[in-house]
């Protein structure tokens, strides 16, 4: 039996938003419609997806197994889908996703110059999307830094940074010449990879400057930002102890492209 990819997204919208009738109004199809779609997902599984009552909807361990695989699934989907009205347009075009202070031109070029037929493009990719960016095709695959959700992926290390403090200008450590971390004991970090339910999620370094230089609060980068990003009301300094920052190339698990294998071969080279 083959899963029919059009249930599959409609269970994870129902999945995610926990409630029938706003992933109905998402997926802009009436209610009685994706009820039917969903039972007959779970008729095609064997198994309950989700469970109802008087409280709400609530995901079976079935349905939570099946959430986990087909976030993947789908982008894998969305990237086939991408590629294939690429090759008809008749281009050849290759997108290489990077981070913020990873400098990707010398790859680029190398890879450029021995691939004189495809179009190569650099798009950058933050901390909550570079993974699904790769796995849905966007890019072809990218420069990463941990944490990464390794689901689905391939990765392959290229180097490691030190990272340094970002705090404000007038901060009472930023005349010091490096820090360790007890030095920031009882400081205020900035929390983007794991916000609180009311916090506003910061995403790009950017969002990272206005915060620190408004004095919410102090946080790690590596030290190739300090080396791109300057500002007066921003200061840099060395935290020695601090666990260096890794930098890898990510691709598609599923993928095997001569393609990739070149450009992992001219970013290492």
């Amino acid at each position: 039996m083959d899963l029919d990819l059009r249930k599959v997204r409609y269970f994870v919208a129902v999945a995610e938003l926990l409630h029938f009738g706003r992933a109905a109004e998402q997926l802009h199809i009436a209610q009685p419609v994706l009820s039917r779609q969903i039972r007959s997902l779970e008729k095609d599984l064997g198994a309950a997806l989700f469970e109802r009552d008087s409280h709400g909807v609530a995901l079976t361990a079935v349905g939570r197994q099946l959430l986990d695989d087909a976030r993947p699934l789908l982008a894998s989907a969305d990237a086939v889908r991408r590629r294939a009205h690429r090759a008809a347009r008749g281009t050849r075009r290759f997108v290489v996703g990077f981070r913020a202070g990873v400098v990707v031109t010398h790859a680029v070029r190398a890879f450029g110059a021995a691939h004189p037929d495809v179009d190569v493009q650099a798009r950058r990719v933050e901390w909550d999307d570079q993974e699904q960016l790769i796995l849905d095709g966007t890019v072809d695959l990218a420069y990463v830094r941990r944490p990464i959700r390794e689901q689905g992926l391939t990765l392959s290390p290229v180097y490691t940074e030190a990272r340094v403090a970002m705090l404000p200008a007038e901060h009472r450590l930023s005349g010091k010449q490096e820090l360790v971390l007890t030095d920031l004991d009882g400081e205020t970090w900035l929390r983007y990879v794991d916000p609180r339910p009311d916090d506003v999620p910061i995403r790009t370094i950017e969002e990272k400057f206005e915060r620190v230089a408004a004095g919410t609060g102090i946080t790690l980068v590596p030290v190739s930002i300090a080396e791109q990003y300057s500002r007066p009301d921003i200061t840099y300094v060395p935290v020695v102890d601090a666990e260096p920052d890794e930098v890898l190339l990510a691709w598609d698990a599923s993928r095997r492209s001569p393609l990739i294998t070149a450009f992992v071969a001219a970013a290492q080279g």
